[in-house]
Formats: structure tokens, sequence, C-alpha cells
């Protein structure tokens, strides 16, 4: 069991760039974006390809995140240039990439088991410093702490850059599109090109964290995005629920607190005994609904308790005025 948590962890910081990247299209350009699914594999063909061909790990990494950036801005291009609807264009782009990604590795799977990766790489750099041997007071010993604490900081690395971004000139203007499209054009705003930037910085996380998943994983498969639009939406709503979202610092924090606790849920969701691990997207379907009905039921909750203790304030303040009035008319 603490295995599988641990695991669960390490993997829900490789899955918060994607949910980031969803936190981008989503919240912060209201933009909802269905290449998501596509770019994802993108990111695992491309870095899988390139790590095959014997390209260091980290060129192809950084090569998969500028394949989802030119994914997201073709997207862009569709729905700005082409006046096509958000939703369609998402949709359109997500269908292409499923013959672009089976072009780009020739195949449905390519194995990296035997491929030095990002995830070897670090594994064997971490032992070299003996690290793990002092972590072992802690009383849990994993195979390597290496991968959890480099994705810890990547997350927190890229979340900073994402906060000190947004706070930019571009940045802000990309936050107002999203908030009020017509009054940034007022300012003579080009909003067709904040939109593809957006798009494009949010792709491009996306396929980050696909080149990072099909290295953790020791493989790129055709089919590995499937659904990732869905686990995307359900770690911004889990984190926002409990974190909160109120600026924009607080709000990635959030979408990286809830994207590790999606994935801890999953995990205990499957140690049930009657779910099976092709259970997994009907668990992910009730998480999300409940992540969404929740809150409405404690804010409508608070919400009572907040008019029933104005009623009580107001109906205090009526029998003291009552009492002063009457001690008046006694008096006179």
């Amino acid at each position: 069991m603490p295995t599988a948590l641990f695991g669960s962890i390490e993997a829900g910081f490789i899955y918060a760039l994607m949910a980031l990247g969803v936190y981008l299209s989503f919240r912060i350009l209201d933009f909802p974006d269905l290449t998501v699914d596509g770019s994802f594999v993108t990111g695992g063909a491309v870095a899988a390809v390139l790590i095959v061909g014997g390209t260091d790990p980290f060129l192809a990494t950084i090569a998969a995140l500028f394949s989802g950036f030119a994914a997201g801005c073709v997207t862009g291009l569709l729905h700005t240039k082409g006046k096509i609807n958000p939703l369609l264009s998402g949709i359109l782009m997500m269908i292409a990439l499923y013959s672009i990604n089976l072009r780009i590795m020739g195949k449905a799977n390519v194995p990296l088991l035997a491929e030095e990766t990002i995830i070897t790489k670090l594994t064997a750099f971490w032992k070299s410093l003996g690290l793990d041997e002092m972590l072992s007071f802690l009383g849990f010993v994993p195979k390597t702490w290496g991968i959890l604490i480099f994705m810890l900081i990547l997350s927190f690395a890229v979340k900073l850059i994402i906060d000190r971004f947004l706070k930019t000139e571009i940045g802000l203007a990309i936050r107002a599109t999203g908030n009020n499209e017509t009054m940034i054009r007022s300012f003579s705003a080009d909003t067709d090109i904040l939109k593809i930037i957006g798009l494009g910085i949010s792709n491009g996380l996306v396929a980050l964290s696909g080149a990072l998943v099909a290295q953790y994983n020791g493989f790129s498969d055709v089919g590995m995005g499937i659904g990732m639009i869905v686990i995307g939406l359900a770690s911004v709503i889990i984190g926002e629920a409990i974190f909160g979202a109120k600026t924009i610092v607080r709000a990635t924090f959030a979408v990286i607190g809830g994207a590790v606790l999606y994935r801890i849920i999953v995990t205990l969701a499957l140690r049930v005994e009657f779910l099976e691990t092709g259970d997994m997207k009907l668990i992910t379907a009730f998480i999300v609904v409940c992540a969404l009905i929740v809150p409405k039921i404690i804010e409508k909750q608070r919400e009572k308790q907040r008019k029933k203790r104005r009623l009580a304030n107001f109906s205090q303040k009526a029998y003291e005025s009552g009492e002063q009035l009457a001690a008046v008319k006694t008096d006179s």
C-alpha cells in the first residue's frame, strides 16, 4: 500500500504539468480546449521517437514541449482565423493529432524500457549521491526518492514561471482576454494573437507532461491521451474546491495539489475489492461529479447558516428596540 501511494504521488506531480496547461486554457482563457487529448500523446510520441533515435532525453523532452506548443497554436488559428467554434476547433485538432501521432511513431506503441530516459538518468544520478540511504530514517524506502523530488521541483518551478508570466503585460492581456474580450479589444489589443499564444503555452505544458509520462511508464502509446482532458479538469476542480483560487498564486498551487490528490484518490479507489483497473474512467467521472456537487452543497449550507444568523441578529435588535420604546413610553 505505501508503495502504491508513493507511486501515485510521483505520477501526480508529473500530471500536474498537464493540469496546469488545462488551467490556462479553461480558467484563464475561458476556452474549452479538447486538443489536450491529442497533444498529450504528441509529446509522448515525439520524445519516444527521438530517444529511440539516439537523441538526448532532455533535448527530446524539450522538442516534445515545442510540438505541443505548435499543436495549440494551430487550434488557436482554427478558432481565430478560421472563425471555427472553440469547442469544434479543439475536437478537429484532437482528431487530426491521432493520425499525426501515428505518423510520428510509425506504430501504435513505442517501447522505451531498453532506452536511456530522463527517469533512468535521474535514478542513476540520485543513486550516485547516496541520498536514498540518508532518507532511510523516514521508515519507508522506495526504489528511489530522486524521481519524486525532481518532479516536485519541476512542477513548482513551472508554477512559479506561470505565476510570473501571468503578471507580465502579455500575461495580464491574456487574462483580460479570458475575462472580457470586448473590453481588451477596446484597448487595441490583438486578442487573436493572445489566444494563440495562450493555447500554445497550454498545450506545450500538456505535451511536456505527456513526454515525461511516456518516459515514466517506459512506453508511448497512441491511446495514452484518452480522457486526459477529464483528468485535467478533475485536478483543477478538486484543487480549487479544497485549496481555493482567490489569487493566481493560490490557484496554480491548488491545481498541483488537485493533481496529486486525484492520483491518490484513484489509487485508493482501486484498492476496493469490487473495483477493477478498467473502472478507472468511471472512478474519474465520479470524482469530478463529487468535486462539482459537494462544494455547492457545502456553500448552500453555509448560506443557510448565514441567513439564520442575520435573522437572529435582526430579531434581537428588533426586540431591544421594542424594549427601549416601551421604556420611553413608561417614563413619559
